[in-house]
């Protein structure tokens, strides 16, 4: 594949009209955020062309899927969008459960809406500050980042882990919250409140950011639409779409928050819709948080979930089971399935076929940033070639989302 690329912009390079550069961005490069590649054709500092590839941190998730269990899969989706790991998480189980048409506890499901919140809050953390360290603003993103810190801290002690989770299992969690779970929530609500406005105020509402990013970058409704677009990206653009209040899954449909939306599709506007949605996120995270209830952290179905490894150990029906699940995995209904949950850059699906075997027949994803990334050489079109960072870094493309 790389050597036909090379081959293209060879050829491409030698039918360059006099006076044209085509430059770089990438695949290494700080401000395409990961192993992304733009070759951007330059008229003086005007953008002429653009061209995307992509495929340098392709995975194969979708094909391992075909060979791993229902459960083993968890661990692919914790390398999907690295930034905001546990919505991918959720995204998977809830679409094995809807398959196998399980009922978790009222308790799995507040926690799983509340550290989705919360990995929405640090995804948006990560976009709105890297953008201003694209443009030269670096105290604005270190001023979030010790709040990002807290919720890192808070997901350690949940999951025994910061990066790769791996959170939920099918039919709950993968152990109960911690004792102080619901003190450390309430204290990342207080500190993070007046940490957003302060970033407002230090950051988006500067003079020289707004110069920088208001009209750049912009698409239209009707054009985001045609691409695909979906999440803060096409709410930008002032199209009131979110999955979460318009298919609602878990308790979305019994708490209150706003969608806000954008008027051009901007930068600037990616970054109002980000800052304001992180205001109703931690709206969310109070009204649950505050009803947090009781009881178990998993279905009592021992045929899906692991059975108590200290019962494995006396009780020979747990015995049974535990070898069962781990020989034999978890059967699920033939059929087709699609499950969509509003990830944090957008609408994050599962396509599943099963043919009633432990592992699904096929799996495709479908990851919001392969979507809008398409219209990446569109929108830099005309502009200078230090908006098309800019522009960029407002997408919030995530390598590994896109990828795999």
């Amino acid at each position: 594949m790389y050597e036909k690329t090379a081959e293209h912009f060879s050829l491409k390079q030698k039918k360059l009209p006099e006076g044209h550069l085509l430059v770089n961005l990438g695949p290494s490069h700080p401000s395409t955020h990961g192993i992304l590649q733009n070759v951007i054709q330059l008229d003086g500092e005007r953008v002429v062309d653009a061209e995307s590839v992509i495929g340098y941190v392709h995975r194969s998730f979708e094909k391992l899927g075909e060979r791993y269990t229902y459960n083993q899969f968890l661990v692919c989706t914790d390398r999907m969008n690295y930034v905001s790991t546990p919505l991918n998480n959720i995204g998977w189980i809830l679409a094995v459960e809807k398959m196998l048409e399980i009922e978790v506890p009222d308790k799995v499901t507040y926690v799983r809406m509340i550290v989705s919140e919360l990995s929405r809050v640090m995804d948006h953390i990560i976009c709105n500050g890297i953008l201003g360290v694209d443009l030269g603003a670096f105290s604005g993103m270190l001023h979030l980042f010790h709040h990002r810190e807290n919720i890192y801290q808070v997901l350690e002690k949940l999951t025994g882990a910061r990066l790769t989770t791996t959170f939920c299992r099918i039919g709950g969690l993968e152990k109960d919250i911690y004792p102080e779970f619901e003190k450390d929530v309430k204290t990342i609500i207080k500190g993070l409140r007046p940490a957003i406005e302060e970033f407002q105020s230090l950051l988006v509402n500067n003079r020289i950011f707004i110069d920088r990013t208001e009209g750049v970058g912009g698409i239209s409704a009707e054009d985001a639409i045609s691409y695909g677009y979906s999440g803060p990206n096409l709410r930008a653009a002032g199209v009131p779409w979110d999955i979460r209040k318009d298919d609602p899954y878990m308790f979305y449909d019994k708490v209150d928050f706003d969608i806000p939306v954008g008027e051009d599709g901007s930068v600037l506007h990616r970054t109002l819709v980000r800052m304001e949605e992180m205001r109703q996120s931690l709206r969310i995270v109070e009204q649950l948080i505050n009803g947090l209830p009781s009881g178990a952290h998993h279905a009592d179905m021992p045929h899906i979930y692991l059975p108590d490894k200290s019962k494995v150990y006396k009780n020979m029906e747990e015995l049974i089971y535990h070898f069962k699940l781990i020989m034999h995995g978890i059967k699920v209904p033939k059929g087709e399935y699609y499950m969509a949950t509003e990830a944090a850059n957008g609408e994050l699906g599962f396509y599943i076929v099963s043919e009633g075997e432990k592992s699904p027949w096929r799996v495709h994803v479908r990851r919001p940033c392969f979507w809008f990334y398409q219209s990446f050489p569109e929108l830099v079109k005309g502009s200078l070639l230090a908006d098309t960072v800019a522009t960029m870094s407002s997408m919030n493309v995530i390598a590994g989302e896109l990828d795999c």
